[in-house]
């Protein structure tokens, strides 16, 4: 079978399976923005970022914030929220640094502007939290931007599970990420 239970969410075995570590300066943050929708947002997250203080405003470029007076900083697409896009690429909340894309939103919290981090859905890339028979199934979405990350995991042994245990525990409980980790040792001695 290609999926596991854990209490009551489905998971994909790639998800078990995956190594990731993200590299920056390899990819450049494209998965801000590479796609036509921004990230799918809670409605609690909509909330958060339809008042977004002064303060993350002033570290975004001039064009996002241009943008954002004019549209708004959350869209709609087929009854789901999402971060709004500029010309269907770039997230609005993305900030350039060095040649890389960084997310201002994350900043702002890391340095305390705002109380709210960057949307789960983010945090959990390359994880996607889908429906399957009425409970959560999380599924691996493997794009090639993030190909230096996969090599990047695989030679250092970072399972993906690991990379976004965080944002796991955010979504599910650290009591979930316990019981996912324990399934995951005990395979790996089952088949190792």
């Amino acid at each position: 079978m290609s999926l596991v239970s854990i209490g009551d969410v489905l998971v994909d075995k790639e998800v078990i399976n995956a190594f990731f570590s993200c590299d920056l300066h390899e990819c450049k943050g494209k998965c801000c923005i590479e796609g036509e929708l921004g990230a799918p947002l809670s409605d609690a997250e909509a909330g958060q970022l339809h008042h977004i203080p002064e303060e993350l405003l002033r570290m975004l470029p001039e064009k996002n914030v241009k943008y954002i007076r004019r549209h708004g900083t959350v869209e709609i697409y087929q009854g789901i929220q999402y971060s709004r896009t500029i010309d269907n690429r770039e997230c609005v909340f993305t900030c350039v640094k060095d040649g890389i894309t960084f997310c201002a939103v994350e900043i702002a919290f890391r340095e305390g502007i705002i109380g709210f981090d960057k949307p789960l859905s983010c945090r959990l890339f390359p994880i996607r939290v889908r429906k399957k028979f009425g409970l959560d199934y999380l599924v691996y979405e493997q794009h090639s931007m993030c190909r230096s990350a996969r090599k990047a995991g695989g030679e250092c042994q970072v399972q993906l599970i690991d990379y976004v245990r965080l944002a796991l525990q955010s979504l599910y409980g650290v009591d979930w990420v316990v019981s996912l980790r324990a399934f995951v040792d005990s395979s790996a001695l089952r088949h190792g």
